[in-house]
């Protein structure tokens, strides 16, 4: 057995619009991987589920509700940094309330699936694109 590893559970979303196109976020000055662009979402706190935290991350996050029979996952990112593991479901959610706002965000883009990849990301977004992709 190799060395234990921190686990860092964070879920991610892609909001996808009536055109098809997946909202994505760019991460603000100050923050580690800044200027990156990501999925909303965000890290569970204690007891909370993976569906609970993305509705109370879109809220804080871009001000938006939606509701947990509106997230469907669709897949999910294993990385490994340097000081922790990542591992990150990816939910698809198509309806919510409200317009969303970048608040926490340097700026937010509507994008094509098959722009994704113009987008720098962090190494953990980059996997959930493929499949992003081959449902749009």
């Amino acid at each position: 057995m190799g060395p234990r590893v921190k686990i860092q559970l964070v879920v991610a979303c892609a909001l996808i619009d009536a055109d098809r196109r997946v909202l994505i976020a760019q991460r603000p000055e100050g923050k580690q991987l800044a200027g990156l662009w990501e999925f909303p979402g965000g890290k569970l706190e204690p007891g909370e589920s993976p569906e609970a935290a993305l509705i109370r991350e879109l809220e804080e996050e871009l001000g938006i509700s939606t509701q947990t029979a509106c997230l469907a996952p669709l897949s999910f990112a294993s990385h490994s940094y340097e000081s922790f593991h990542l591992l990150m479901p990816l939910y698809v959610c198509r309806k919510w309330q409200g317009v969303p706002q970048a608040r926490e965000h340097a700026a937010l883009k509507w994008v094509r699936p098959q722009q994704l990849r113009d987008y720098p990301m962090p190494p953990a977004d980059e996997p959930l694109i493929a499949p992003l992709c081959d449902l749009l």
